[in-house]
């Protein structure tokens, strides 16, 4: 067995699934969710945490003594100078120098804007965050933000919370083959044969929420999602057959002659 792990920034990690904490029923619900799901990476909005006693918030209080990773995002901000400001305030409350860049212009739509994007990652890449920016599956500004120094980059599927599923898998292709950082998928994900379809594209992990929260069960989908995600990386690396336009049988014709 290969040792398959995913690196980003000073971090080997065995999961790729990298889960939000919204929209679950209840703390009981959402952490028994998490545990379902063998998520490293924990991924909410700052706007959510209070920030003045990160420690008695509730959202983090449940998460205490365990070895979780953080990823802040700047939802919310519609501008880079307002989501550099939310990640130097996440940073200075202890809670980690990781910060998920999510700035999106319009509220009908929620997409990324590729230009304050681009930006705020520039200038907090500089001030030495691990900076995971939230983009569209633009193969472009996703290989810019890559040279902007991204510790890795996360093309949306689909619009947030849509759950339509991947709706340009051959850009989704493109990304991962231009890159040389890891690719997490992030947003407009709806099922488990949607993840492993992103995971069989080549993509180092996957980020969802509502798929998990607002399922009837969302401890059995964490599951079945995180299934889904490591049979799809299996498949990846398994390398499936190529695609043929005519039909070819599995067992020659010879052997079917009477001897």
């Amino acid at each position: 067995m290969r040792r398959d792990v995913l690196r980003i920034g000073n971090y080997e990690l065995t999961s790729r699934f990298f889960i939000g904490t919204g929209l679950f029923p209840n703390p009981y619900v959402q952490m028994e969710a998490i545990k379902a799901s063998g998520a490293q990476v924990l991924t909410f909005a700052i706007r959510r945490i209070n920030l003045e006693s990160t420690e008695d918030d509730s959202i983090l209080q449940h998460l205490q003594n365990e070895p979780y990773i953080y990823l802040p995002n700047t939802s919310g901000a519609r501008t880079a100078d307002e989501a550099v400001r939310i990640a130097r305030l996440a940073r200075a409350s202890g809670l980690s120098d990781w910060i998920k860049v999510e700035i999106s212009a319009n509220e009908r739509t929620l997409l990324p804007d590729p230009i304050e994007t681009l930006r705020a990652t520039e200038i907090l890449v500089k001030e030495g965050f691990t900076v995971l920016p939230y983009i569209s599956d633009d193969p472009i500004i996703c290989k810019r933000l890559e040279e902007a120094g991204a510790a890795a980059v996360m093309p949306g599927a689909a619009p947030i919370g849509t759950g339509l599923g991947i709706l340009n898998p051959y850009n989704l292709g493109l990304i991962v083959e231009e890159a040389q950082v890891p690719i997490i998928v992030d947003a407009g994900l709806g099922s488990v044969s949607d993840v492993a379809q992103a995971m069989e594209l080549g993509v180092s992990g996957v980020l969802m929420n509502t798929p998990v929260a607002k399922a009837t069960d969302p401890v059995g989908m964490a599951q079945a999602m995180r299934m889904g995600i490591e049979a799809g990386r299996l498949a990846y690396l398994s390398g499936r057959i190529d695609k043929k336009r005519y039909a070819s049988a599995s067992s020659g014709f010879d052997e079917y002659k009477l001897k």
